[in-house]
């Protein structure tokens, strides 16, 4: 009984994989997959979760056959953090609601995902860990380069009225806060910050 019983949670995975494999856009890859133990999932299907070169997966057996997926791409990846037992590893997978650069964004969504194979889910995590980081420097970079472009328009010609001086001045104090956020959120350092202000300074 107990072999059938394996020879039929095979099959299920088996299946799994295929659903998996089938929902690939082209170029896309797996890089890591984690199955739910049994122990976690007496009462609903298991759930797989995969991680691949463009997106984080999550399929779940439909109860009446098939499969409903979630998925999500790497660039709205808010965090990622790992709790591992004794008898398995939960992975909790913040995602954000907008699908931009912006660092300005806010996470919207908490994937739960209970009672992973601990190895399996470990390599996910560091997978999205490698991910995130990757991300932040995109959108850390982005912010950076908007923000010097903002920054080097602010220019006052001999021939502008007081009223587009209070203007500019009030941009540049606009500039000033965002990029102190900025700093204080650790996407520029110290000396960037320190350029950056000189920059907006200057132009007034």
């Amino acid at each position: 009984m107990a072999d059938n019983d394996s020879t039929s949670q095979d099959q299920h995975l088996t299946k799994a994989l295929e659903h998996l494999n089938s929902v690939l856009v082209a170029g896309e890859t797996i890089e890591a997959w984690a199955i739910q133990r049994r122990l976690f999932a007496l009462t609903n299907r298991r759930i797989l979760i995969a991680a691949t070169t463009g997106r984080f997966i999550k399929i779940k057996r439909g109860l009446f056959g098939g499969f409903d997926m979630t998925d999500f791409r790497w660039q709205d990846l808010g965090d990622a953090k790992i709790k591992v037992g004794i008898f398995g590893a939960d992975l909790f997978i913040k995602i954000f609601g907008t699908t931009d650069l912006a660092i300005s964004k806010d996470s919207n969504q908490l994937l739960v995902l209970p009672g992973l194979r601990k190895e399996q889910a470990e390599q996910i995590y560091r997978l999205a860990q490698a991910q995130d980081q990757s991300w932040r420097e995109k959108r850390r970079i982005r912010e950076l380069e908007e923000l010097r472009a903002k920054s080097g328009g602010v220019t006052i010609g001999s021939n502008i009225g007081s009223q587009q001086t209070a203007n500019a001045s009030e941009d540049a104090a606009a500039k000033l806060q965002q990029a102190k956020d900025m700093l204080e959120k650790k996407l520029i350092t110290d000396s960037e910050y320190e350029s950056i202000k000189a920059r907006i300074i200057s132009g007034i």
